[in-house]
């Protein structure tokens, strides 16, 4: 199940807010149960999303998140810039393609 925050954020670029503020604008709340909920709404321009619209993003947020999951596992595998470039330096582009290529198979975005 996608979390609350990734389904506002969606919700907020669909209706042309780039960004949400979550400590000043849309406070979440948990109280002590597990179950997350919108404690305040303070979005200019955006009214506050109905359960039902929430509910609309969740396919959308569990590949969003996905993603997020490959990329994050991507940079802390791939070698470090100075690395990289080195590579590049001695053993030419294609031998640096190659383990890039390493990471990239290992953590591909294709199958989320």
């Amino acid at each position: 199940m996608a979390q609350l925050k990734t389904k506002i954020e969606l919700y907020a670029k669909a209706n042309n807010v780039t960004t949400v503020n979550f400590e000043t604008e849309v406070l979440l709340q948990d109280d002590g149960d597990g179950v997350v909920y919108i404690g305040s709404w303070n979005v200019s321009g955006l009214a506050q999303p109905t359960a039902e619209q929430i509910a609309s993003y969740e396919t959308a947020s569990n590949t969003e998140e996905a993603l997020q999951i490959v990329l994050n596992n991507r940079a802390k595998n791939y070698p470090s810039i100075a690395d990289q470039l080195d590579k590049i330096y001695h053993s030419g582009i294609d031998e640096w393609k190659k383990v890039i290529k390493t990471t990239k198979d290992k953590y591909p975005k294709w199958v989320i």
